[in-house]
């Protein structure tokens, strides 16, 4: 309970004064009038990372030198641990870079929608160091999945308390609990925004993925459809890429069309590059997808 205390009491900045990270972020956004700013998900450099090539711990500092990008979004499979001393390295080295940290992807921490209700409360627990670590970081949110097992409607209502559950751990902690759209019927926009609905908690929201959402092996939901039905419950969103033409533009996903859902729904926080093909280098698709966001947004401007 001391460090879950020291925790929560250890970024209180954004309490103090009664904005959040993320309205931080779209304040920061609006007011020098760009339409949108560009983060790093950590998952562009999985390979990188897993190879042993680069240290968890020195990706802020990549984003900022070798990208000139400002934010970044974790992922919890890097984490050597979630000790005080680690964190405060991380954090103490992001701070150094002025890099903001604006999420943590979770995963592997059991399914926040399982039948079984000793599991899903599990699971549950499970995710509360990660709220303690975005917490301590600075960030606004921690990423999160809806699986589950079932039929529609009662993954829906697994899910549903589950979150619930998780989004009520999360309210000391002032955190956003947000679900992307991730496989299963959460790669539904229709499934998925039905049970941020039903959950019907101010923290609950979505991280609307440009390429997630294969729901099965034969069944793809559309890709526009999805992000637009998602965005109304945004508070991050993540421009997933995979290859790009002669021309640089992405072959899956129609990032004019795109981008133009995510602006007309209100939405004006970061927009994290999470490139994941491997036609190129991981650092040449960070390159272009960041090459590509900055042109949509001149013309968008």
């Amino acid at each position: 309970m001391k460090r879950r205390r020291f925790l929560i009491q250890s970024s209180k900045l954004y309490a103090g004064i009664g904005i959040s990270a993320l309205t931080m972020n779209n304040l920061f956004c609006k007011k020098n009038d760009l339409p949108f700013k560009i983060s790093l998900a950590e998952w562009s450099l999985h390979r990188t990372i897993f190879s042993g090539e680069l240290d968890h711990l020195d990706f802020a500092e990549t984003a900022r030198k070798k990208y000139d990008i400002e934010a970044v979004e974790y992922v919890n499979q890097f984490f050597k641990n979630t000790t005080m001393d680690y964190l405060r390295d991380m954090k103490s080295r992001a701070d150094s870079f002025d890099v903001k940290s604006l999420l943590i992807m979770c995963d592997d921490e059991g399914q926040l929608g399982d039948p079984d209700n000793i599991q899903r409360e599990q699971a549950v627990q499970n995710h509360i160091k990660w709220l303690e670590a975005a917490k301590y970081l600075g960030c606004h949110s921690i990423r999160v999945n809806a699986a589950s097992a079932g039929s529609y409607d009662e993954q829906l209502k697994l899910a549903t308390d589950g979150l619930r559950r998780l989004c009520e751990r999360a309210e000391p902690y002032d955190l956003n609990v947000i679900v992307e759209n991730h496989g299963g019927f959460s790669s539904s926009g229709k499934w998925l925004s039905a049970v941020i609905k039903s959950v019907d908690h101010p923290k609950c929201g979505t991280l609307p993925d440009f390429g997630n959402f294969r729901i099965n092996d034969n069944e793809y939901y559309d890709r526009y459809l999805g992000v637009e039905e998602l965005m109304p419950f945004a508070k991050a969103v993540s421009a997933k890429s995979s290859d790009f033409d002669e021309n640089g533009d992405e072959t899956r996903t129609d990032y004019y069309k795109m981008m133009k859902i995510v602006l007309n729904s209100g939405y004006r926080g970061y927009i994290g590059i999470e490139y994941g093909g491997d036609r190129i280098t991981e650092h040449e698709g960070i390159i272009a997808t960041k090459r590509l966001l900055e042109k949509v947004r001149k013309i968008l401007i």
